[in-house]
C-alpha cells in the first residue's frame, strides 16, 4: 500500500464529499465530518453513478446515491439502504500537517 496525497484538509467543507482521483485506482470520494475524513468508492454499486453528488448524513456515517436513493456506511463501504446490494470500497485515511493521505493498493 501507498499513501498518496490527495487534497488538503481545507479543500473539503465539513459535511460535504469532494471527488478525487488517484493514479491506479477508480475515483474516490472523501467525505469530512468535522476534523474526521473518510475515503469510499466513488461510484454507486447499483448503478453507476458518482457519489460524491450525494447527501452526507453525519450522524450514521453515510454517503447517499442521489439517482436511487440507496445510503452506503462511510466506515465499511456497505449498503445500508436497497436497491444498492454490493458494497463500494473504502480507504484509510490520514490527515498530516493539513494534507489528506489515501492509502491505495
Amino acid at each position: 500500500m501507498t499513501a498518496a496525497r490527495v487534497c488538503a484538509l481545507d479543500d473539503i467543507a465539513p459535511g460535504t464529499a469532494l471527488r478525487v482521483e488517484v493514479p491506479g485506482v477508480p475515483a474516490i470520494a472523501l467525505v469530512r465530518l468535522d476534523d474526521d475524513v473518510y475515503a469510499i468508492g466513488d461510484r454507486c454499486t447499483h448503478q453507476d453513478i458518482s457519489l460524491s453528488e450525494g447527501e452526507v448524513d453525519p450522524d450514521d456515517k453515510t454517503l447517499e446515491c442521489w439517482k436511487h436513493g440507496s445510503t452506503f456506511s462511510l466506515v465499511t463501504g456497505e449498503p445500508t439502504v436497497l436497491p444498492a446490494t454490493k458494497p463500494t470500497p473504502v480507504y484509510e485515511v490520514s490527515v498530516v500537517d493539513g494534507d489528506v493521505y489515501v492509502e491505495v493498493p
